[in-house]
Parts: structure tokens; sequence; C-alpha cells
């Protein structure tokens, strides 16, 4: 869906997986300063929303996610991930009930499939799935922000901001009143310095959740029987994943930053040497200059000076050998 904000002044669409909303408003270092003083709006109307009524939604879902939500209290956010037999993931989920209904965001022009998956698991559970992308836009409002909630609009609060499902009709309006608008390149600038993967960019056909992090946020370890259950107990209590999410400070004298899919090798190795892993997001930030997270085979070294691309980039640990 194309947001309406994208008339206001300055605006500059944004490329995949994001069209539809704005990259900036003319000034990315100044919108990510203002995000990270806690200040404005960034338009997420791009995502897909969907939504789980019904008595059973919560112990309906809890047989089919990552995360414990059969007992999930109105109000408490969460993420979840659906997983395949494999335990690989196939969805992302940011979940918040409201005590009548499930309401999820997730990756753009995904929610087709995974409604899809939801509607096949339903059997004699008294549960609606619904595509409610046409009627609700998400707007993010960062940590710190004073802007009030709309009433009746269900709200998902995390130590990074609130999330809101703003009836799609009423964007505009609350955009004239909660101004300035961020654009996605500034949010996204601020989630890979806060080593957070996302659905599609961090992972690939064969990515498990261990390989990320998100057993901290989105898996719940001690909870019944899921899909993909088996591989995520075996990983964790008898090896080690085969990759694992890293952190990288780019040489910020390259013009040009590694796009997603740019192979990462071994400095001492050069641009002809083995790849070791991929570039999964870059960006420029205000503060620490061009960065990037990557995902690179398990047993590179930690303290391994590497490349990506042909940039020069020094390491971070985020998921641990």
């Amino acid at each position: 869906m194309k947001s309406p904000l994208l008339s206001l002044p300055g605006a500059v669409p944004a490329e995949a997986p994001d069209e539809g909303v704005a990259a900036h408003y003319g000034d990315l270092f100044r919108e990510q300063r203002t995000l990270a003083d806690g200040t404005g709006f960034v338009d997420l109307s791009h995502r897909g929303v969907v939504t789980i009524s019904g008595a059973e939604r919560l112990s309906w879902l809890h047989l089919l996610l990552t995360q414990h939500v059969s007992e999930l209290p109105p109000g408490r956010a969460t993420e979840a991930l659906v997983l395949s037999p494999h335990g690989h993931i196939e969805h992302a989920l940011y979940l918040v009930d409201d005590g009548e209904t499930t309401w999820a965001h997730v990756e753009p022009g995904t929610q087709g499939d995974l409604i899809a998956y939801l509607e096949s698991m339903k059997f004699f559970y008294r549960v609606e799935v619904k595509d409610a992308t046409g009627d609700y836009a998400v707007v993010h409002l960062p940590a710190g922000s004073i802007t009030g909630t709309p009433d009746g609009v269900a709200v998902r609060e995390t130590a990074h901001g609130r999330d809101l499902f703003l009836p799609r009709s009423g964007l505009e309006s609350f955009a004239e009143a909660n101004g300035p608008a961020i654009g996605i390149m500034a949010m996204e600038a601020l989630r890979v310095e806060g080593h957070r993967p996302r659905f599609g960019l961090e992972t690939d056909h064969r990515t498990i959740p261990h390989e990320l992090g998100w057993l901290e946020s989105a898996v719940h370890l001690d909870k019944g029987c899921y899909r993909g259950q088996e591989t995520v107990a075996r990983v964790h209590n008898l090896g080690k994943p085969p990759r694992r999410l890293v952190f990288l400070h780019l040489d910020g004298s390259e013009v040009k930053l590694p796009g997603h899919g740019a192979p990462v090798r071994l400095a001492a190795d050069g641009e002809e040497g083995r790849q070791l892993g991929f570039v999964t997001t870059s960006a420029r930030h205000h503060e620490l200059g061009p960065i990037a997270l990557a995902l690179v085979k398990r047993n590179v070294p930690t303290d391994a000076q590497l490349i990506a691309d042909t940039t020069a980039a020094a390491q971070e640990v985020v998921v641990e050998p």
C-alpha cells in the first residue's frame, strides 16, 4: 500500500522491502537524532496487519507459535515466530492482545502466506483470522515519546517504543497532529545499532532462531510442542547453530555501503577469499557512521578483521559462537 504521507514535504520513497512509505523526509541524520530523542513518529503503514479473534485465539496460537501466549495478558507486547518443520524461520509476528482480539503486524506482503497457514490450522477451534491491512495502519512512536494514544487503538509497548494500530482513515490526521514524520531509514539505522534482527533481511530460507539471538525475545524454551520445536530444543541443548549474527563497524572512507547479500570475508584473505557470510542490513548512523549487521559462519574468530564486499569491517559479537 502506498502511504498518503508520501505527499508530505521532502518525502523520498523507500525501496524494497519498504516500498510504500518514506525512506526519509530530506534530512536522514536529523531524523535519526529526533527519533533517538523520543520525538516524532515513523510511518509503518506498509506493514501487514493480521487480527485473530474468538474465545480460543490464545490457546490456539500457543500451539502454532514459538512464544508462550496462552496466558498473554491484555496489553503485553510480545514477539513470536512461525517455523518450518525443520525449524527454519517462516514468519515473524509482533503481537499484542487487547482482551478480545490479538493484533499482529508482520513484514510487508507476508500477511497472505501467514493467513493461509493459520487458516489451514484452524480445524475445530473457534477463531477468526482476518487480513486487516486495508483497515489499519501501523505507526511507531519512539521510546520516551509523550504523544498520546488515541482512544480505542491497540498498542504494542516495548523498550524501543510503541506501535499503534491506527484506523487507516485516520493516518493523515494523526500525522498532522503528532509530527514530525520520520523516515524508515532512521528507524532502520537505530535497529541495526540495537542489533535487532528483521525477518527477510537477517534471514534466508535456512535461518534458525539461535543464529539471530531470537531465542531471548521470540522463543519460549519451556513451552509445549509446536512445529519446528524439536530443532530448537536439539540445537539449544546439544549443539551450536551453524551461523551467528554480528555487528559491523564499516570503514567510513567508503562512499557506498555494502548492500544486502554482499559477501563477508576475512580481511587477511582479501576480496578473492572464501565467503564466510553475507551482509544483512547496512545503514549510516548519526553517531557511529556506517554500520551493518551480517550473518557469518559460527567458527569465524570473534577478533578477526573482515571485509564486507570491498569495505573493511570490524566486528562486534551479537550471538556468541
